[in-house]
């Protein structure tokens, strides 16, 4: 679209700054997603952590990718095992997120999981369970940008857990 052509040259008012990372925290804050709490499993250990940097990549294979902390105690997990689940929150879970963000002792302590066949956590109640297999790693800034095939898909009832502007939340019941 703009081959040969400098994109400053088109949009001579358009000035940039750099970018402070609180105000770009800020900023993507804007982008409502849902929260999901990924798993794995790595020398008998459970591994967990709440995270919203997911998207879906491919349906033809069905693709996607998750971008943890480098250096995190779940993304070494995932990265090692090759495996994980994303666990889809329901409305309800916002107590369980929290329990999946900073120093927590034992996060499992006390919460009902299923397991996969080759003994990955499910977190029971959760709206939705995607298991990965990990195709790709690729470093991106203070994160990594995990790559992974779709194994399984098990498909929950109920409202998602919403996250915006630093806050949870779900839909209201509205027709827009």
């Amino acid at each position: 679209m703009f081959a040969g052509t400098d994109f400053m040259t088109i949009h001579p008012k358009l000035h940039m700054d750099a970018v402070d990372p609180l105000v770009f925290r800020r900023a993507m804050g804007a982008f409502a997603t849902g929260v999901a709490v990924v798993t794995a499993l790595w020398k008998g250990e459970y591994h967990g952590m709440t995270m919203n940097s997911l998207t879906s990549v491919s349906l033809d294979p069905c693709m996607l990718l998750i971008c943890p902390r480098r250096g995190s105690a779940t993304g070494d997990a995932v990265v090692r095992s090759g495996e994980f689940v994303v666990n889809l929150l329901a409305a309800h879970q916002q107590a369980l997120s929290s329990r999946f963000i900073g120093a927590f002792r034992d996060r499992f302590a006390g919460i009902e999981v299923d397991r996969t066949e080759a003994g990955t956590p499910m977190l029971c109640g959760a709206l939705t369970h995607i298991g990965c297999r990990v195709v790709d790693v690729h470093p991106a800034g203070d994160h990594d940008i995990i790559v992974a095939k779709v194994t399984f898909c098990r498909d929950g009832v109920g409202e998602p857990l919403v996250f915006y502007k630093g806050q949870f939340g779900g839909f209201a019941d509205e027709p827009v």
